[in-house]
């Protein structure tokens, strides 16, 4: 099904937008000649999909430049939740919506009353170092919720429904769209140390909440296996 997705989407891409590139989780990157890359989820909460959880989704983002979370700018996003039907939507100086509907993130909040997503790796060393952190994070905050769809977290971020997300390993497909509908909705999007978002770590949030996290985390050695 995530092959099958992917198919769709490009299908529907090269009928509507041939020119742009794509870049996809399945198949790859194909270079366009617009300057625009359209990046693809095609199931984003893969395992949830495969046991049945109803919480996956289809990201489909719209970058300028190098399709690299670090040196792109984020035009568009969209992600839309399969099981319920919601669709989350921005565009770039636009705003961001859910259902037409305008979404904010949470006003500022301490860590200590903040409600923290995140996600976890597929490697073994990986997750070791993320349950390490994880164990010095929780005494530190309202509580974690690990739901595991990115995108849906980047859009839970937009909605209210979570403070704040960390998390370490991000592929450009799992952030594009979810990216630029926190950032409309009033997210900060960073990495730690300085650093822009990456695969190295992404922390989203209200830019108060951010910056005492991404402190915290830089502290905990949480962008290394380590």
């Amino acid at each position: 099904m995530d092959l099958a997705s992917e198919a769709h989407l490009r299908a529907l891409l090269a009928e509507h937008r041939p020119d742009d590139g794509v870049l996809g989780e399945e198949d790859g990157w194909v270079p366009g000649t617009t300057g625009l890359t359209w990046v693809l989820d095609p199931i984003d909460g893969t395992v949830n999909y495969l046991y049945g959880v109803p919480a996956y989704a289809v990201s489909v983002g719209v970058v300028a430049g190098e399709p690299d979370p670090e040196r792109w700018t984020a035009v568009a996003g969209c992600v839309h939740a399969v099981p319920d039907g919601r669709t989350y939507t921005a565009g770039r100086g636009l705003g961001a919506y859910r259902d037409g509907e305008r979404l904010a993130v949470n006003a500022p909040r301490s860590l200590a009353t903040s409600l923290v997503g995140t996600g976890f790796g597929y490697r073994a060393e990986r997750r070791r170092a993320q349950g390490r952190v994880l164990a010095e994070l929780l005494p530190q905050v309202r509580d974690i919720r690990r739901i595991g769809s990115a995108a849906l977290d980047l859009c839970r971020v937009a909605e209210g429904t979570l403070d704040v997300v960390y998390e370490r390993g991000l592929n450009p497909w799992d952030v594009a769209a979810g990216e630029i509908i926190a950032r409309e909705a009033g997210a900060q999007v960073s990495g730690l140390r300085g650093r822009a978002a990456s695969s190295d770590m992404t922390v989203v949030g209200p830019a108060e909440t951010v910056a005492a996290l991404a402190a915290l985390l830089a502290d905990l050695g949480a962008d290394a296996d380590d």
